[in-house]
């Protein structure tokens, strides 16, 4: 079915057909999640009382929205295709002290609306402040939900200081496109203007001789709109609250295969190019210059090396040939290595496809979940791949106990994250937040990781064991050889800090836009951008992984084996460290769950930076050091 499609530059999953209204047409909008980027904690649309329709009807979501604390729900609203509204009342409620504090806490803490319609986020339409260079005017800002209220403030008209107001007027405009090629319209954008107004009318309010069974309004007619010049609606005191809304209609040449396009590029393209190309740009530089400088060594190297005839000129000699016979000794713990470098191949291989469905346009923002739902779905699968690593390296390390290595890399970096996400959904739960996973999903996750990605290590296992043993190019000794002293900057802490910096410098751009989409939410879709970073950062991590090793082994010191993946994977602990910087500068927090939240997140993100990092120097180094050692005479 996907070669049929016609070629459009559009990123929406083939199969994924559009939904074309009559006019008269029902048009269902659906609620979302309150989120808000102060507390990073979603609550469920009705766990404030708004207006509810006879019957809520949960809708179906996938594994990934189930994850990200989404909750989508149907709403009361009554949308008809091409039928405008103008000043409808959807409910009238009374509202106790204690519900006007709730909805007051989630206005003070910068709560927002998420709607959906026709699977299509709801935009905010912001009134840009009046200046001396330009008059006031609107502006479209393409976000994920609107305001749910403000705080008053003395440069807020009619508004008072401490006193919290609720948008309980909203205007919405529905862009649609038609074409000859079909009938109906196509939805293509979806714009909600917020306003707070106070409305009053003559009592009673119950009218039932009347078409809407409740008195008119004094504050907003079809003749006369609502404007934000209007007293607002407070939520200091229990009161009463009318809840309205308007439908707009408006005709967009804008095509419904680039309706995402206002959202997924909104951000300064110039400044993103500018950011990665200098990021490029400086790590090509290094890179290109450390290789060069490596050539050259190196091949001077086994040109000496190669040209010695006598036993006495090879005993003057020094450098990296003098441990040949213990290069290859198996390091200690040498099982756990296995599974470190396993673990990592199995998140590089996660990665890997990620980026080849996100590039090819299947991870799309407006598949909702998905990117989540790959993510996991992959990593389980992957297990293959991470019990054949952790095997064969085992086996050609000599190594017996292979029944525990391969139950270490089923258990031991899932094990570890599994925790860390628990303990951290319970206090998502304590804060009764719809972000809290539910137990079906977790007894989901369990059998996914019990049933699916167990017996495919085990498998990969046995097959990696079945495959002939590594060989390598020389023999080690009985004895191991005496590890002369080290200059303080050949120290294992100093180089594997070190090596560290330079993998981190090639992501870190790129990382603060990753971090405002997931904590600040942003849309992210330059997966072109991430894949060139992606590449740049195996690069850099195979290099100075190398060049580290080879510096190591000159001075003498055959210990390469933990090094290698430890220099390029201490850029984890940068990435983390940069995480805690990146909150204390562009984010504020206002409860303590949220920044534990925030840092066990990060902890994990930065933890599988460190295993994929890690195992790519590792596996860099290990094809480095056989390949120099092969090319040498060994008498």
């Amino acid at each position: 079915m996907a070669f049929t499609l016609p070629a459009v530059p559009s990123f929406y999953l083939p199969g994924v057909a559009p939904i074309e209204y009559a006019d008269g047409a029902k048009v269902d909008l659906k609620v979302n999640k309150l989120t808000s980027t102060k507390t990073q904690l979603p609550y469920e649309w009705y766990s404030l009382p708004f207006c509810r329709p006879a019957e809520i009807i949960y809708m179906a979501e996938n594994l990934g929205e189930v994850m990200r604390g989404d909750r989508i729900e149907n709403s009361g609203y009554e949308i008809k295709m091409n039928v405008e509204e103008s000043c409808k009342v959807l409910c009238r409620m009374s509202y106790t002290d204690q519900q006007m504090h709730d909805f007051s806490a989630k206005i003070v803490e910068d709560y927002r609306v998420n709607w959906i319609v026709d699977n299509l986020p709801a935009a905010t339409r912001v009134v840009e402040p009046a200046s001396r260079a330009s008059p006031s005017r609107i502006i479209t800002i393409y976000e994920r939900g609107f305001p749910l209220g403000f705080k008053g403030s003395p440069d807020i008209p009619g508004t008072k200081e401490g006193v919290n107001y609720v948008y309980n007027h909203h205007r919405m405009v529905f862009k649609y496109h038609t074409d000859p090629a079909f009938d109906g319209s196509r939805l293509v954008g979806f714009e909600v203007e917020p306003f707070s107004v106070q409305h009053t009318y003559a009592e009673p309010y119950i009218r039932p001789h009347l078409p809407d069974g409740h008195a008119p309004l004094d504050t907003c007619s079809a003749a006369k709109p609502v404007v934000h010049n209007l007293p607002p609606q407070s939520m200091s005191t229990a009161s009463e609250v009318i809840w309205t809304y308007d439908v707009r209609w408006e005709y967009s040449d804008v095509k419904w295969a680039s309706r995402w396009d206002v959202y997924l590029y909104a951000t300064d393209e110039q400044i993103h190019w500018f950011s990665i190309v200098n990021s490029f740009m400086i790590v090509l530089f290094l890179t290109g210059m450390l290789a060069m400088i490596m050539l050259r060594t190196l091949h001077r190297d086994l040109r000496r090396y190669n040209d010695i005839e006598t036993k006495e000129e090879a005993a003057e000699e020094s450098g990296w040939k003098l441990v040949h016979g213990d290069v290859f000794r198996p390091p200690h713990r040498a099982g756990l290595l296995c599974v470190y470098v396993g673990t990592g191949v199995q998140v590089l291989g996660m990665t890997v496809v990620t980026m080849i469905f996100a590039v090819l346009g299947f991870l799309s923002p407006s598949n909702r979940g998905a990117l989540m739902t790959a993510l996991i779905l992959l990593f389980t699968l992957m297990g293959l791949l991470a019990g054949f690593v952790s095997a064969r390296l085992y086996k050609g390390l000599g190594g017996r106990e292979w029944r525990m290595v391969t139950l270490k890399t089923a258990f031991m970096f899932p094990g570890i994250v599994f925790a860390i996400f628990f303990t951290l959904n319970l206090f998502i739960w304590g804060q009764k937040s719809s972000g809290a996973v539910p137990f079906g999903t977790l007894l989901a996750l369990l059998v996914m990781w019990f049933c699916i990605s167990v017996p495919l290590v085990y498998l990969g296992s046995y097959l990696g064991y079945r495959i002939d043993v590594l060989s390598f190019p020389t023999k080690t000794n009985m004895i191991p050889r005496a590890i002369p002293a080290q200059a303080w900057y050949t120290t294992p802490t100093f180089s594997v800090l070190v090596g560290g910096i330079l993998p981190f410098g090639a992501v870190f751009i790129e990382l603060f836009f990753i971090l405002s989409s997931i904590w600040l939410h942003q849309y992210y879709y330059v997966f072109g951008f991430l894949l060139i970073v992606f590449l740049i950062l195996l690069i850099t991590c195979a290099e100075i992984a190398i060049v580290m090793c080879y510096f190591q082994l000159c001075a003498e010191d055959y210990n390469w084996w933990w090094r290698s993946f430890l220099t390029s994977g201490s850029s984890g602990l940068y990435l983390f460290i940069y995480s805690i910087i990146y909150m204390s500068t562009k984010m504020v927090m206002t409860r303590g769950v949220s920044i534990l939240l925030y840092c066990g997140y990060m902890l994990i993100a930065a933890y599988s930076f460190f295993m994929l990092t890690g195992a790519m120097g590792f596996i860099a180094c290990f094809i480095f050091v056989r390949s120099i050692y092969a090319a040498v005479k060994v008498e």
